[in-house]
């Protein structure tokens, strides 16, 4: 009974996963910036961008849910600086496409 009851309560852990897929478009024009992304709930994703270069770096991500108004994001880099851009969704993600833009600053 005690191993049920284990079990049992388990299982709404793992109804929780949420996966979508994720395509990520970049265009980091001379920047050395890596992009992972992140799916962190059904109707909410994000992209963590993390600056390798020497010198600021301005970026701006487009998050795209279908039919929805695509949500913009954008934020400046220092050396050697990491930071996550997050949009939320009025409907759950199906397939999220980001448009990643970086350049020098």
């Amino acid at each position: 009974m005690k191993r049920f009851c284990t079990l049992l309560a388990m299982f709404p852990l793992t109804a929780l996963a949420v996966s979508y897929p994720v395509e990520v478009e970049q265009q980091l024009n001379g920047t050395e910036v890596l992009v992972s992304t992140e799916t962190i709930d059904r109707d909410m994703a994000g992209v963590l961008l993390q600056n390798y270069g020497a010198t600021p770096v301005a970026c701006s991500a487009v998050f795209r849910n279908g039919p929805e108004a695509p949500r913009t994001r954008r934020t400046t880099l220092q050396a050697g600086e990491r930071k996550p851009l997050t949009a939320k969704f009025k409907r759950d993600v199906i397939r999220l496409r980001i448009k990643l833009t970086c350049e020098p600053g």
